[in-house]
């Protein structure tokens, strides 16, 4: 209102100085006319007197406006800091407070796990954990969305079917608002304005790999720049062969259609166990599915050694979200399975995933030894819970608040990023699982927990920074030694195949020789 008030007095102003210049312009014609006009000529000085006079006395009203303008700013912006101060005293006291209930729940979960208790103490301690159930988490969702759903249509916080889950649940609610609280102010805008920034008066074309993209690939796109971003990495991975074959995603659609791929059926039976917990792929009438069907289809003809194997269907769906384009998220599918992983990681054998999971066991025996030593004292076998990590790319084993992120690296970076993350997962829970001393405990245990992590900056943090250093030649040298490796042990298995199966033929001759020898009808 003030401010108005006094634009509307600044307009009189400049009116009144406005009449001011133009009745002295006039003066010299007013004295050259006759005496007569000597009369009207006294009025109109008086008249410009008293516009002088009103005009300075705007002006002093006016300079008095602004002093009272500008402390009502001050007043206003010294309100407007403490009320920011109190709000993230008030959500840190919040966060404190979830995190108390969520240690108070843990507490709870460890003493109904744990033997030592009798029936009675047993029975209190259920009594405790079904009372701490029912009470509402309120305001579980981000600020920022009210909703149950991101914006990719992952579920923020998942549902347990399993009653034993439940518990896991709400600590793990309480855990994601927590953090949310602590890291909503100061955190997500600086890496937008840094982003902003890198990306402001770029074209797309001017997108170039350097430390800088690099270090901001890592700490993880703002979902406002990550279809952009993601189209850039995925047109510099198959730019020759999208500039040799412009319509190839549209002419494979028409080959699917018109001759059935012998995985089409695999491929149907796989759409519907597709992130069946993404609202974007949980109808069975979903367009994403249709789409999802095209691009594996299109894929099976594009590349014949791998043709269709489990697991890509979860690639070209998380494609599919971020990208929200049927032939960019075919593209990424063939960047990932073409450019990015070794060579036949997808094939029928799977022996590059065989590999890598051989070479995950050398880097966690360097990186983590303690925990390598725990694992390999319980006959712990990694790679059963591993293996689905690397060949999915996590892809329904974290929160989509850190897939994302992992993703964004993994696309510029590539199969290395896989690794760091995969170490860095062990080391984060390293204290909890180091404490599990029962192998069955130890299995169920690590085919969780990945689920349970919610601080993603602090996981990013282990896998770029802790896990240093990570050369991308150890890992190619690592690799070629265990494929040489691994194909020595399959060639020695195919001989002892050939050779048992030569053995049991000749068995079974002898055996049907016997039987010829001691059927009476043959002596007759």
């Amino acid at each position: 209102m003030l401010m108005e008030k006094n634009a509307a007095k600044q307009e009189v102003i400049i009116k009144l100085s406005d009449q001011v210049t133009a009745c002295m312009s006039n003066l010299p014609c007013c004295v050259s006319c006759s005496a007569a006009g000597v009369e009207p000529l006294r009025k109109l000085h008086h008249y410009i007197e008293s516009l002088k006079d009103d005009m300075e006395a705007y002006k002093t009203q006016n300079k008095f406006l602004n002093s009272e303008i500008y402390q009502l700013t001050k007043l206003w912006r010294k309100s407007s800091e403490q009320e920011k101060s109190l709000m993230m005293k008030c959500a840190s006291l919040e966060a404190r407070n979830y995190q108390l209930e969520s240690c108070y729940l843990g507490i709870l979960q460890k003493l109904q796990e744990s033997k030592s208790l009798d029936p009675v103490q047993q029975e209190t301690v259920q009594e405790m954990i079904q009372e701490a159930l029912k009470g509402e988490l309120k305001g579980i969702d981000k600020p920022n969305a009210n909703r149950d759903h991101d914006v990719y249509g992952f579920k923020i916080i998942p549902d347990y079917e399993v009653e034993d889950m439940k518990l896991l649940a709400k600590i793990q609610a309480l855990e994601i608002r927590s953090h949310s609280l602590l890291h909503q102010e100061g955190r997500e805008h600086p890496q937008l304005s840094r982003w902003a920034q890198y990306l402001e008066g770029r074209l797309d074309d001017d997108l170039c790999p350097s430390p800088e993209l690099k270090g901001l690939m890592r700490g993880g796109i703002p979902q406002e720049y990550r279809r952009r971003v993601w189209c850039w990495v995925v047109r510099a991975r198959t730019r020759t062969m999208r500039e040799r074959h412009p319509q190839h995603y549209l002419q494979l659609c028409d080959k699917s259609r018109l001759s059935p791929h012998p995985a089409s059926r695999q491929i149907q039976l796989d759409l519907h166990r597709t992130l069946t917990t993404n609202q974007f792929f949980s109808s069975p009438s979903s367009p994403a599915l249709q789409q999802l069907r095209r691009i594996l289809l299109a894929f099976s003809w594009q590349n014949p050694a791998v043709g269709y194997c489990q697991g890509l269907n979860r690639l070209a769906a998380i494609a599919l979200l971020v990208l929200q384009n049927e032939e960019d998220a075919f593209w990424c599918l063939v960047a990932v399975v073409e450019t990015i992983m070794p060579q036949d990681y997808y094939t029928k054998n799977l022996v590059a995933s065989q590999v890598d999971q051989r070479v995950l066991k050398d880097f966690l025996a360097e990186k983590l030894p303690r925990l390598a030593a725990h694992f390999e004292a319980h006959s712990i076998d990694v790679s059963l819970v591993t293996f689905n990590w690397l060949l999915v790319v996590f892809v329904e084993s974290l929160p989509s608040d850190i897939l994302l992120p992992l993703w964004d690296a993994f696309l510029y970076e590539g199969t290395k990023v896989i690794f760091r993350y995969t170490l860095a997962l062990f080391k984060y829970k390293e204290d909890d699982i180091l404490k599990i001393q029962e192998s069955m405990e130890l299995y169920q245990y690590l085919r969780l927990f990945t689920k349970t992590i919610s601080d993603g900056r602090r996981l990013a943090s282990i896998a770029f920074n802790d896990m240093n250093p990570f050369p991308g030649r150890l890992l190619r040298n690592r690799r070629a030694r265990h494929l040489e490796r691994l194909q020595g042990e399959l060639q020695e298995l195919k001989k002892e195949f050939v050779t048992e199966s030569t053995e049991r033929s000749d068995k079974d001759l002898d055996l049907v020789m016997s039987e010829d020898d001691e059927d009476p009808d043959l002596l007759l």
